[in-house]
């Protein structure tokens, strides 16, 4: 086995057709689960059960970590986790506050609108002498890029590429 299939392994990150047969019974919904239960059931059912660690669940569910750690926090289970698909709304850190609803690309204008958004904080952070804020306010624009790039919307994703680009 390659490095970087036991890296991926030990991530968590594989996909069913990677298993052997072994791994694959493992990953099975067991026989006393419904067959109708989804997985956000799953997820939520191994939690209860005592399975806690969110690159586990993702694991034996086939789930991607960020959307078990979704599932947790929407149900009040998890706190303090963050990824590139975790929501903006929630507070990170202290300068969360200053970014909540800034982030949007809906539309190339909605991203042009955020950009602006975030550019007065970067410079607000600049002058204040406050490098965290403003660091914060590049992690929103990357974040944005990359949320719109793997949303199919690659001319919104470039807007905040080319902020970035520029700071």
């Amino acid at each position: 086995m390659t490095s970087e299939k036991m890296l991926e392994r030990e991530l968590g990150l594989f996909s069913i057709e990677t298993l052997d047969e072994t791994e694959r019974m493992q990953h099975a919904v067991p026989e006393s689960a419904s067959a109708a239960q989804t997985k956000k059931e799953r997820i939520l059912e191994l939690h209860r059960s005592g399975t806690t660690d969110v690159a586990e669940i993702a694991r034996r569910t086939l789930a991607r970590p960020s959307y078990v750690a979704q599932v947790l926090q929407a149900a009040g289970l998890l706190d303090g986790y963050f990824d590139l698909y975790t929501t903006t709304a929630r507070e990170q850190n202290i300068y969360s506050r200053f970014f909540r609803n800034v982030l949007s690309f809906r539309s190339v204008e909605a991203a042009r609108e955020s950009v602006r958004k975030i550019d007065r904080l970067y410079n607000y952070f600049e002058r204040m002498g406050d490098r965290a804020g403003q660091h914060q306010a590049m992690v929103l624009a990357l974040t944005g890029k990359n949320r719109a790039r793997w949303s199919g919307k690659l001319e919104e994703a470039k807007v905040f590429d080319e902020w970035l680009a520029r700071h």
